[in-house]
């Protein structure tokens, strides 16, 4: 299992015991359930900033994870590179950020991806983009959803800064493309998987307290 870096631990270890400490409680449920070897898509449902600290912090495994450009700015830009983060353009093709991706899937690395794409108002879940189904049918990773309440709170779209409140993060059972569309010509299949994973992410944010309404395409 790939724990990361020195400096990854490090960080994590600080973030973990004095920020999350800060900002509010937190409680993980289904630890038990994160797959320790192997390529992994991690899908968390996204509603805040804080989200993928947040997620980093309550899995054993160092992970990788997909950023929107504008977020590599100096200085910040240079640190979340330093954590295994790299950029990725919304609301375009962007090959790089996909064969990057692919590669560290390919070394059997943990990758977090929203399937949202963006952040949610933590009221309705946001649509599932097409990122997750590609790499999961192209890779053959198991997918890890998890469900996410309390960030909405702490630091939501359009506050500028964070306020303590308390948060649960609730892991669901890992499953892969196939699971859920065995045949690999089914032209249908993409949507069939993101309407799953819409699913258990809506199952598992509720379960942590966050009854999410689903988004358009799943009513």
């Amino acid at each position: 299992m790939n724990r990361g870096s020195l400096w990854y631990r490090v960080v994590r270890s600080f973030v973990s015991s004095v920020v999350l400490n800060i900002l509010g409680p937190v409680r993980i449920q289904n630890r038990h359930r994160e797959p320790m070897e192997g390529p992994v898509i991690v899908a968390p449902v996204h509603m805040s900033y804080l989200d993928p600290p947040l997620v980093a912090c309550c899995m054993s495994r160092a992970i990788t994870f997909m950023a929107k450009e504008e977020l590599f700015r100096p200085g910040l830009g240079a640190l979340i590179r330093s954590l295994g983060a790299f950029p990725v353009q919304r609301g375009a093709g962007d090959t790089e950020a996909i064969r990057l991706a692919l590669k560290l899937l390919g070394e059997g690395r943990a990758v977090l991806l929203f399937p949202e794409g963006t952040r949610g108002n933590g009221v309705t879940m946001g649509p599932m983009t097409a990122g997750v189904a590609m790499l999961a049918r192209r890779t053959g990773a198991k997918v890890y959803p998890v469900g996410i309440n309390g960030t909405n709170k702490v630091w939501p779209r359009h506050q500028k800064w964070p306020r303590r409140h308390r948060v649960v993060v609730t892991f669901g059972e890992p499953f892969t493309y196939s699971d859920i569309v065995p045949d690999a010509k089914d032209k249908n299949g993409r949507e069939r998987f993101n309407e799953e994973l819409a699913s258990r992410l809506l199952y598992l944010t509720n379960e942590a307290g966050l009854p999410l309404k689903p988004p358009p395409s799943q009513i």
